[in-house]
């Protein structure tokens, strides 16, 4: 298993900067690679995605030098066991509603003595042929990414449960559906929306790293100044912006 260079930043403190991917593209995880970003986070959630294509997204993140990790559809054990097995780098898990859900995403995701991982000669472990493994499955623990999504106020009003599970590296905020938790979907940068967020950034203070999404440069500055060390945009944004700008500026010539 590769060394995790996004784990070994956050641990020292450093700001990781990716983005999300939720179309079957392994073209779209290299070209990410190649622009710069530290990770890329294959959709798996709401994008179209199967274990098959996440494979190849994960082959061609890896080859330009992404680390290339997978949000999961939802939190059953077999399901992460299938995308960690084929070499994604970490998982993030959405909807981790409850701490003891949360405990359940650290087991799935460490072998014995740290969790429950069921243990296999697959491409994660080099198919078996480099090494043992009872020392690979060392090396994965060490390895891998455990994100665990707060983006439901019932989350957020246990949050301190949270924050005593051993095993979680990185609290992801998703502000859309911690909106919709709230009363206001559609709308992530309400106020009461920002203030609960506020809450979470003040209540963790470093304890455990802090992840989000930062779609445009001015959201990703301030995520920045709150503190938070994860941040992920999405290449449907990135796209975007990119074509208005150009449309914009044919059009004001035209």
């Amino acid at each position: 298993m590769r060394e995790n260079r996004v784990k070994r930043r956050l641990r020292a403190g450093e700001v990781v900067v990716g983005c999300f991917i939720p179309y079957p593209s392994p073209e779209l995880a290299e070209i990410c690679g190649y622009l710069g970003f530290d990770f890329v986070l294959i959709d798996a959630e709401h994008g179209h995605l199967t274990e098959e294509s996440a494979y190849h997204m994960v082959l061609a993140a890896e080859v330009a030098g992404a680390t290339p990790m997978v949000r999961v559809p939802f939190g059953h054990r077999q399901v992460i066991l299938r995308y960690l097995d084929l070499g994604a780098a970490g998982v993030m898990v959405p909807q981790v509603n409850t701490p003891e859900e949360a405990v359940a995403v650290v087991e799935a995701c460490r072998y014995y003595p740290d969790g429950r991982r069921g243990v296999a000669g697959v491409r994660a472990a080099e198919f078996g042929l480099t090494k043992p493994l009872s020392e690979y499955v060392q090396q994965a623990n060490a390895e891998t990414l455990v994100i665990v999504q707060i983006e439901n106020i019932a989350a957020v009003e246990r949050l301190e449960e949270y924050l005593a599970i051993p095993g979680i590296d990185v609290l992801f905020v998703g502000p859309n559906d911690l909106a919709q938790s709230m009363g206001y979907p559609g709308q992530p940068l309400h106020p009461d929306v920002q203030a609960v967020i506020d809450d979470i950034v003040r209540r963790v203070a470093g304890r455990v790293p802090l992840g989000t999404t930062a779609p445009t440069p001015e959201l990703a500055q301030r995520q920045l100044e709150r503190g938070f060390l994860m941040l992920a945009a999405n290449t449907t944004a990135l796209l975007a912006a990119g074509a208005r700008a150009l449309l914009g500026a044919v059009a004001a010539k035209i």
